[in-house]
């Protein structure tokens, strides 16, 4: 059984270990999360701390799926800071544990991070992922609309240079522009 749950600012310290482990995981099986191997806990956890202030602010939202080992799973909802962008908001860090992996997670996050942006008046979402990943099938099957792919963007763990595909989602319909 896994829960979905908002990390709230005065619990993310707490969280930190798990969290880190999870990213220390997703490096470790190949994920492109924007670190090279070899990646220690230590320096995870400090990826993670960094990010207390904007948790603390309200601008970086983190949810964590839980099952009877702890954290299995997270996304974060990063809130443009620019006034002429408070529309539109960033998916971050999207992991799942690679023994918790097929079970739904990713979209049960997903979902709970697009409810949460609605909530926070953002209404179009935005994120990259590596082209031809399992995380990019995710988005590609669930209403994400690809909308370039660039050569060589970002190293892979390995340090090998890959292609990133970006995204987007509109979660209400376009408005109506006048025309002129």
């Amino acid at each position: 059984m896994h829960t979905i749950d908002r990390l709230p600012a005065d619990e993310f310290d707490a969280g930190v270990k798990e969290l880190a482990e999870l990213l220390v995981d997703a490096v470790d099986s190949g994920a492109s999360v924007g670190f090279l191997a070899p990646f220690d806990h230590e320096e995870a956890a400090a990826w993670w701390r960094a990010q207390a202030p904007a948790v603390a602010d309200g601008s970086h939202m983190v949810w964590v799926c839980r099952d009877d080992t702890g954290i299995s799973a997270t996304v974060s909802l990063v809130l443009a800071a620019k006034p002429n962008a408070r529309h539109r908001a960033e998916i971050v860090k999207l992991m799942v544990h690679r023994d918790a992996r097929g079970r739904g997670l990713s979209r049960a996050l997903l979902a709970t991070a697009e409810r949460a942006a609605l909530e926070a008046g953002a209404d179009l979402l935005l994120l990259d992922t590596e082209t031809g990943s399992t995380a990019e099938h995710v988005y590609l099957t669930g209403g994400w609309t690809r909308y370039g792919i660039v050569p060589d963007y970002a190293g892979s763990p390995d340090g090998t240079l890959r292609d990133c595909s970006f995204f987007y989602k509109r979660l209400r319909p376009a408005p109506l522009h006048p025309v002129t």
